[in-house]
């Protein structure tokens, strides 16, 4: 088709392909991968705790869990992130409590919250893993990772944990933005309600990731096995 002659309903419906079955055309590598577990921590993931919680986010611990050993067995470092007392919460970006999403119906005690970062038991970082301490939504900003895995000499994040459309988005746009690969776990991410997963992972696929399943992982980085 030439250029000129494209009818409105002719655009959108390649939009609506790319959206719901464009695949990214690039592959990856075990050697150069790394895998990022973003914010599964308590605060997330611990059920009924605080106004905070994900209950999907607890209910892919187990996903997560296989993906983290999956990796671990093939020498893929893992990096975890999590929110934390970091200069004392001086470092966020200034109208974060202006949000609504820290606006609540009732005054709640949030002192004891996001002090230490503790990741969810099952799925726990190890003594050689490395543990991220962000301030903002996306894993790359005002953070080293970006020195950490140009130093580890690797092109390609895989992206599990919580939230699908905020702190997993976030980052997965950063990678893309700063010449990463990024591989978008599909069942390996969560967020408070199914549709906004799913739209979510709409917007990566036609733009910033390949979008994949633990399993497609899995057979991914298994394929490229030495």
């Amino acid at each position: 088709m030439s250029l000129g002659s494209y009818t409105e309903q002719q655009v959108l419906d390649l939009a609506r392909r790319q959206y719901e079955q464009g695949v990214a055309q690039f592959t990856f590598q075990l050697e150069t991968s790394v895998l990022l577990v973003i914010d599964m921590q308590e605060e997330f993931v611990k059920p009924h705790w605080t106004p905070y919680w994900i209950p999907e986010a607890t209910r892919i611990i187990p996903r997560i869990k296989q993906l983290i050993g999956h990796c671990r067995k093939r020498n893929i470092p893992i990096i975890y992130t999590v929110y934390s007392n970091t200069h004392r919460y001086l470092d966020r970006p200034k109208y974060l409590p202006a949000m609504p999403s820290r606006q609540f119906d009732e005054d709640i005690d949030q002192s004891s919250l996001f002090i230490k970062g503790m990741v969810a038991d099952e799925i726990a970082p190890q003594q050689d893993d490395i543990v991220i301490h962000k301030c903002s939504y996306g894993a790359f900003y005002d953070t080293p990772l970006e020195t950490i895995l140009k130093n580890l000499e690797k092109d390609t994040v895989i992206i599990s944990g919580t939230l699908t459309n905020y702190c997993c988005s976030m980052t997965a746009r950063q990678a893309y933005e700063r010449g990463f690969k990024v591989i978008f776990g599909s069942d390996v991410t969560a967020t408070h309600f199914p549709e906004m997963h799913a739209y979510e992972l709409q917007v990566l696929r036609r733009g910033f990731a390949k979008v994949l399943t633990l399993q497609e992982i899995r057979e991914a980085l298994e394929a490229t096995s030495v």
